[in-house]
């Protein structure tokens, strides 16, 4: 089953894409959310893709243990879900809060999962190796815990796509 890793900027259109993508799968679409509404205005954000989404599609909200989470969904006898999950640097922050060893484990349960299932995937996540190197250590952890990860979901990945001011460029496609 393909599992696709889609990549972008901040509203680069990478979700949309993402959710184009799941759309034309034959399965049921789960959508996986990580974000966590912290403030009004990411509540704003989250209702933005809520609305955006097709009524059938399901819901899931991990902002933790998504490796759990994905092998939970392998174990359907017949019809495996569609998992759009959106997105990894939400996931990234939320580890990061949560401390190394969480991160660590988590991390290597989520890659496990991915590995093994059976169905298709849909990832989203913001490229981060574009931009300059930042001021602070948290960030500059941030900018390269992601890169790492997003490094290790386009090798396991069938397609891989860039999405850059609404633009759509597949830059790995087996």
């Amino acid at each position: 089953m393909p599992h696709s890793l889609v990549l972008g900027g901040i509203r680069s259109g990478k979700s949309q894409a993402a959710e184009n993508l799941a759309a034309n799968q034959a399965a049921p679409v789960i959508y996986v959310a990580t974000a966590t509404a912290g403030d009004a205005e990411m509540r704003a954000r989250i209702d933005q893709h809520q609305q955006r989404r097709p009524t059938g599609w399901g819901l899931a909200e991990e902002p933790i243990a998504l490796g759990a989470l994905v092998a939970s969904q392998n174990e359907a006898p017949n019809n495996v879900p569609c998992l759009l999950i959106d997105c990894m640097s939400l996931w990234v922050s939320n580890l990061l809060h949560e401390g190394g060893d969480v991160f660590e484990k988590e991390k290597r349960s989520f890659l496990d999962a991915l590995e093994c299932y059976r169905g298709d995937i849909v990832i989203v996540s913001n490229e981060v190796g574009l931009g300059t190197i930042a001021m602070d250590p948290l960030t500059r952890r941030f900018a390269d815990e992601l890169g790492w990860l997003n490094q290790a979901l386009a090798k396991q990945c069938d397609k891989v796509v860039l999405s850059v001011a609404g633009m759509e460029m597949t830059i790995k496609n087996n």
